[in-house]
C-alpha cells in the first residue's frame, strides 16, 4: 500500500470509527452541537442547510440530538446525482451553492458546509458561495481543509499542494494519488487539478468578515480552518 493510501485510510476515510479523521470530525461537530443548543433555546426546533453535504456526514449526530433538539436537515446538491428520499428528519434538494435564490434571507437557522468552498472554482465562486452561505442563516459553520497543512488532503501527498502547477499534472497523470487513479493524460489531469483550492487564514477571513476563524490541529498543527458566525457575536 503506498503512503498516500495509508494517509486516505488514516485521514481522510471518515466512515472508519478508527481512522484520525473520523475522530477530528467528531470534536469538531461539539461545536456546531453548542450552536444548535443554542438556537434551540430561543426557537423550539434547529433547521440546517447543508450545502453539497452528505447525509453520512451527518451520522455523528446520535439520533437523539436530532430528536431532542428537533434537527431538520436540508441537504444541497448539484443536479444530477441521485438524491435520497426525504425523511424526518432530512431534506434532499438539487441546487447550486452559488445561487440559492430559490431560499430567502435567514430561511434557516443554520448554514452549514464542511469541505465544499474549496470545490466551487475560482475566487469569483467562492465569494458567491460565502455571500450565500451568510445570506440564508444568522448563524454560519464552514469548515475547508487549510493550504498550509503539509499533507494535501485531496490527493493525499505530502507537499503536493505547495508544488508547481506543471509537476503537479504530471504527478496525477503517472501516478494514484489517495483515492484518485491516474489520469490518462494531461487534459484530464489539469482538470481534475481545477476542482481543488485550498485557502489560508486571511482567504476565509475575507470570505466570511463577520465570522470567527477557529483551527482545527493535528499534531499541534492547523489542519482545517472553521468561519464560524454565532448570532449571539454577530
Amino acid at each position: 500500500m503506498s503512503l498516500s493510501n495509508i494517509l486516505a485510510e488514516q485521514i481522510g476515510n471518515y466512515d472508519n470509527p478508527a481512522s484520525i479523521g473520523y475522530k477530528l470530525r467528531c470534536k469538531r461537530i461539539e461545536t456546531l452541537i453548542s450552536i444548535i443548543s443554542k438556537v434551540y433555546d430561543k426557537s423550539k426546533e434547529v433547521r440546517i442547510i447543508d450545502i453539497g453535504g452528505r447525509k453520512n456526514y451527518w451520522q455523528i449526530l446520535p439520533q437523539e440530538i436530532l430528536n431532542k433538539y428537533k434537527i431538520y436537515i436540508t441537504i444541497v446538491n448539484l443536479p444530477g446525482e441521485i438524491l435520497p428520499a426525504s425523511e424526518e428528519h432530512y431534506q434532499f434538494i438539487y441546487g447550486d451553492a452559488c445561487n440559492l435564490k430559490i431560499f430567502e434571507d435567514n430561511s434557516f437557522h443554520i448554514a452549514h458546509s464542511n469541505s465544499v468552498i474549496e470545490h466551487v472554482g475560482n475566487w469569483n465562486n467562492m465569494s458567491k458561495f460565502a455571500k450565500e452561505v451568510r445570506r440564508l442563516a444568522p448563524n454560519v459553520y464552514v469548515q475547508t481543509p487549510y493550504f498550509w497543512f503539509p499533507i494535501e488532503p485531496h490527493f493525499m501527498c505530502p507537499f503536493f499542494h505547495w508544488l508547481p502547477r506543471p509537476l503537479r499534472i504530471s504527478l496525477i497523470k503517472n501516478f494514484d494519488l489517495g483515492n484518485h487513479k491516474r489520469s490518462k493524460n494531461v487534459h484530464e489531469a489539469a482538470t481534475k487539478l481545477e476542482n481543488y483550492r485550498l485557502l489560508d487564514k486571511q482567504m476565509l477571513q475575507e470570505l466570511f468578515p463577520d465570522s470567527v476563524i477557529n483551527y482545527e490541529r493535528l499534531f499541534g498543527i492547523t489542519k482545517s480552518l472553521i468561519a464560524i458566525r454565532s448570532a449571539e457575536i454577530s
